[in-house]
């Protein structure tokens, strides 16, 4: 069975992600996989790196990113093409502009601003109430998402052990 990994945070993802980029490229090729997707929050740091590692092997990074907002649910971005990667780079800028250096400080309607062209998954919240329900508010968000992005819009599965 062929696997894609689509949420892999480097070591640029301060206090989240802990191996470099090389490191991960590394291990996904002993894995076997022939793609991985960098997902570094806020940031395209880590993809540079990535990609270079990949040099004479045979596995490709998907360029994407994690957003987390200020106000709504995180979430994985997967730019289609060069037009929605450009768009991408400029809600990055966005919101780094709008922030003291190593942060980014991003909205709901920032990324509406930006969206054509990108894939989206919403990430649940990591925390789950004593019956293993989420939060009411998480599908009040998704909604919300869901009307702004159409069929573009996924939800992420995590196994929690």
């Amino acid at each position: 069975m062929k696997y894609t990994e689509l949420q892999v945070t480097t070591n640029f993802s301060f206090l989240r992600g802990a191996s470099h980029p090389e490191e991960l490229v590394e291990q996904a090729e002993i894995y076997g996989y022939t793609k991985i997707a960098i997902t570094d929050r806020n940031t395209f740091a880590g993809i540079v790196r990535a990609y270079a590692a990949t040099k004479d092997k045979k596995i490709k990074i998907i360029p994407a990113c994690r957003l987390d907002l200020f106000d709504g649910q995180s979430l994985l971005v997967y730019p289609t093409g060069k037009d929605a990667y450009s768009g991408l780079c400029r809600l990055l800028t966005t919101g780094n502009l709008r922030a003291e250096k190593g942060e980014c400080h991003l909205y709901k309607t920032d990324v509406y601003a930006y969206a054509k062209g990108n894939k989206f998954v919403v990430v649940p919240p990591d925390t789950l109430d004593p019956s293993f329900n989420f939060d009411p508010s998480f599908e009040i968000i998704v909604k919300e998402y869901r009307e702004a992005f159409g069929k573009n819009l996924y939800i992420a599965a995590t196994r929690r052990y």
